[in-house]
């Protein structure tokens, strides 16, 4: 796998708005490693390397960091968390401001242009993110890094509740009923023979 310099899985061939694939990555790896913990399998190997179920919840949390600011730009790419955040995503709601006037369409390009914050803080909304070099440009009319999409961010919801934590209290994906009806992956072990008695 190609990993962007600062460590996103770099899964759209160079493409812009990389967040939306690194996020639903992140959460495949988690559901799959909750899935094989559940089947009782320590990993599974992909062509000649073994993942362990530790190593796929690693990638899915260091992708989340990534997002979340531990990345070259020390940056969330979640508008409203953490202190340095995207302020002009491509979001209609969030760059025409609440004042009574109703704006058409003409009206929103006013909006849309300025190089002024938002003034509505789309919060929890995730951007497209960074360009393959780990740089964003945080410039509304530019979708390829400021456009907040529900796939990416259902993708985002999903990965966040599947790396909670049940010993900590933070409980994400029910494991005893997403799991129950799949089959183990190997035969059950038959029981030991009895006792010899002579």
């Amino acid at each position: 796998m190609q990993h962007f310099a600062g460590g996103l899985i770099q899964l759209n061939h160079g493409r812009p708005q990389p967040l939306q694939y690194a996020v639903n990555a992140a959460f495949l790896a988690s559901l799959y490693s909750d899935y094989l913990e559940a089947a009782d399998t320590p990993g599974w190997y992909c062509g000649p390397n073994f993942y362990t179920t530790e190593v796929l919840r690693k990638f899915a949390r260091s992708q989340l960091d990534y997002i979340l600011g531990k990345n070259p730009l020390k940056m969330s790419y979640v508008v409203g968390f953490g202190n340095k955040y995207p302020k002009r995503p491509h979001h209609r709601g969030a760059s025409i401001p609440h004042n009574g006037v109703k704006y058409g369409c003409k009206g929103g390009y006013k909006w849309r242009d300025t190089k002024k914050a938002n003034p509505n803080i789309l919060v929890g909304a995730m951007v497209a993110g960074p360009d393959r070099r780990d740089g964003y440009k945080d410039v509304r009319t530019n979708y390829n890094y400021t456009e907040p999409t529900l796939a990416a961010n259902a993708g985002l919801v999903a990965a966040l509740i599947s790396i909670s934590d049940i010993k900590t209290g933070r409980f994400g994906i029910d494991k005893n009923t997403i799991f129950s009806a799949i089959p183990p992956m190997f035969p059950t072990p038959p029981p030991p023979p009895s006792a010899w008695k002579p």
